[in-house]
């Protein structure tokens, strides 16, 4: 049984009182029985010590190895950071959630963790887009890619697209607080989004709907259509290319990466136009949702690990030398 929610007016005005929820009640995955969360909780705490341990391995691989300290293997450690701390925001929680069954999550960890989640991931998908960059200037101008990404530049790409998902998405929690939410109290997630928290309010969301779509556009939109338009100039060099052994191995450095930029815009992609087709939220709201927050930290420490030669490598050696 659900415990009764508590409203805490928070701020009074001339014209209304703001309320808001003492918490926030976390459905995790609609329709399914307690048992059934149960048990769920053993996979999900599987993934999350493969994500953890999987993008821990990478970070320190190529902290350690200077050979490792190019372009590619930068922008590598930087998705691993971020997809570290990402898993690290969502999972726990919702282990706790489907081990113990306490759907109280309160009203400004709920901000902090939507704020967290969204601010990652435009953080992922910026240096998704370096790595495309990358790809394209390594491929279609192999002689000047020291020239154009030496190491301050690297850096600074870092820490624009650290200021930028920061930047962005700081003023989310700030206009979800102006909201009263005198309506139910429980998201349908096992974490908290701006949109679900958006919809439990009973007063206008124009400017959350609005700026909400404003960034999605602005940062994952753009951000997808250059990594497009980067793959369309690296495809054609490749096909411009005589030999065709030295096409497939040009192209192959682009494997792993391809892989990651699937993993995270298609989930991300049918997850928008699913919010923005309207309606209540569903079990495929949900699925997609979990697929798109939980999927990247697992599997691309898996892809990057087994297409990479130098981490592979270095990962069956430090194996090798355990087993002595």
């Amino acid at each position: 049984m659900q415990k009764p929610q508590i409203l805490i007016p928070i701020m009074a005005t001339q014209n209304e009182t703001l309320v808001h929820p003492a918490y926030f009640l976390l459905v995790g995955i609609p329709g399914l029985e307690p048992n059934i969360h149960f048990w769920l909780a053993f996979p999900l705490c599987f993934m999350y010590a493969l994500a953890t341990l999987g993008n821990l391995a990478i970070v320190l691989i190529i902290r350690v190895e200077r050979r490792l300290h190019e372009p590619m293997y930068l922008f590598l450690a930087m998705l691993s950071t971020i997809d570290l701390v990402l898993s690290s925001v969502t999972m726990p929680k919702m282990a706790s959630l489907f081990l113990t069954g306490i759907q109280e999550i309160g009203f400004n960890v709920c901000l902090a963790q939507m704020f967290f989640i969204h601010a990652l991931s435009a953080m992922e998908s910026a240096i998704l887009l370096a790595m495309a960059f990358d790809r394209f200037v390594a491929i279609c101008h192999p002689l000047r890619h020291a020239s154009v990404l030496p190491g301050p530049t690297v850096a600074k790409i870092g820490l624009a697209s650290l200021g930028r998902g920061f930047v962005l998405f700081f003023p989310l929690p700030f206009i979800l607080k102006r909201l009263s939410y005198c309506r139910t109290h429980t998201v349908t997630h096992s974490f908290c989004l701006h949109q679900d928290i958006m919809k439990l309010s009973c007063t206008d969301t124009t400017v959350n709907v609005v700026y909400g779509l404003f960034i999605i556009l602005s940062v994952m939109g753009v951000d997808s259509l250059f990594i497009g338009f980067s793959y369309v100039l690296i495809l054609r060099a490749v096909l411009e290319l005589s030999s065709r052994g030295a096409a497939l191995k040009a192209f192959n450095t682009c494997i792993s990466h391809l892989c990651a930029v699937l993993v995270f815009y298609v989930p991300l992609i049918g997850l928008s136009v699913v919010h923005r087709l309207g309606g209540p939220t569903s079990l495929l709201h949900v699925v997609m949702a979990n697929v798109y927050l939980l999927l990247p930290p697992v599997v691309n420490p898996i892809v990057y690990g087994a297409k990479t030669k130098e981490i592979r490598s270095r990962i069956l050696h430090m194996f090798s030398q355990d087993c002595r």
